[in-house]
């Protein structure tokens, strides 16, 4: 299979990029049932970090043990790139989730989520300045600016639910999670047009999932509570996050940052969809529907930008 021609074809960069998101939108009430499972409180950050460094942690396990049921060879690499690895897990996996779990224990989860939005526009902005051929367009832009309106529309629960000031420790820490992504995501792209990108995820889940558990011991963590149930959990949530990480680092390496990077925006509204499902909560809600029009019409928009752009 030719591996350039399947991931720019443009009906399979839809239904990838969707799976995808629909994966990560599932892990919003897969990790509130995580909580409860592993009777994790919302304040005890350590197990969080314990929590999250398991996934990743299995999530690469699975995609390396993949690799060589594929018969690839998963060791040979060079010093150099082992550290390019080490630094992309560090960046995408472990920085990120720390600042984010941190951050989000004070704000909301609405502001949180608004916040967590805005890296769509920092992996394209980065890109106009790192690729010649992938420069801001006004599609770009307009198509940015209406596919976040979505994710601030379907996050917006109720009057003053975006009112207070901006908190370092709460809305700062989310935006540097949002950075480490949108860095992580170019930083990814570039060390993968030599290397194999689902090996490079595989060593990237793995070392960023291994430094957050250590963390979260080390600050008095602790994750109880294993049973079948719970087990089967958190085995999802690796598969998921081993899927996802893989189909979406393999689109990045092919395509522009910007046509993959603005598909993210339907990640929040997958979320809201799937907790209204599966954690039973109202889903029938005229903005749910708003929101994912105004989210595709940006992707739309974005994806209409003239190659030559």
């Amino acid at each position: 299979m030719d591996k350039q021609k399947f991931y720019t074809n443009k009906r399979n960069i839809i239904i990838l990029a969707v799976i995808c998101c629909m994966l990560w939108g599932s892990a919003y009430p897969a990790v509130k049932w995580g909580y409860e499972f592993f009777n994790i409180k919302a304040d005890d950050i350590a197990s969080k970090f314990i929590f999250a460094g398991y996934r990743f942690a299995l999530a690469g396990i699975i995609v390396l043990i993949y690799q060589i049921i594929l018969n690839k060879n998963i060791f040979d690499f060079k010093l150099q790139e082992y550290k390019q690895m080490f630094m992309l897990g560090i960046v995408n996996t472990t920085i990120q989730y720390i600042f984010f779990y941190v951050g989000l224990s004070y704000t909301t989860g609405v502001r949180g989520s608004i916040i967590n939005g805005t890296g769509t526009f920092m992996s394209i902005i980065l890109a106009h300045f790192i690729y010649n051929n992938d420069k801001i367009s006004f599609n770009k832009v307009i198509g940015c600016i209406i596919g976040f309106s979505g994710v601030v529309l379907v996050n917006l629960n109720g009057a003053g639910a975006l009112n207070g000031a901006f908190n370092i420790m709460g809305e700062g820490f989310i935006l540097v999670s949002t950075c480490a992504f949108a860095v992580g995501s170019i930083y990814s792209k570039h060390i993968t047009q030599k290397m194999d990108a689902s090996i490079v995820t595989g060593y990237q889940l793995l070392i960023g999932g291994v430094f957050l558990t250590v963390l979260g011991y080390a600050f008095g963590g602790k994750l109880v509570g294993f049973n079948f149930k719970s087990t089967t959990l958190l085995i999802y949530m690796a598969l998921l996050s081993s899927v996802a990480f893989v189909i979406w680092t393999q689109l990045f390496k092919f395509n522009k940052v910007g046509k993959i990077a603005v598909f993210n925006f339907l990640v929040p509204v997958f979320g809201t969809l799937l907790s209204g499902i599966f954690l039973k909560e109202n889903i029938f809600d005229f903005k749910i529907l708003i929101a994912l029009i105004l989210v595709c019409t940006g992707i739309y928009l974005v994806n209409r930008t003239k190659e030559s752009e």
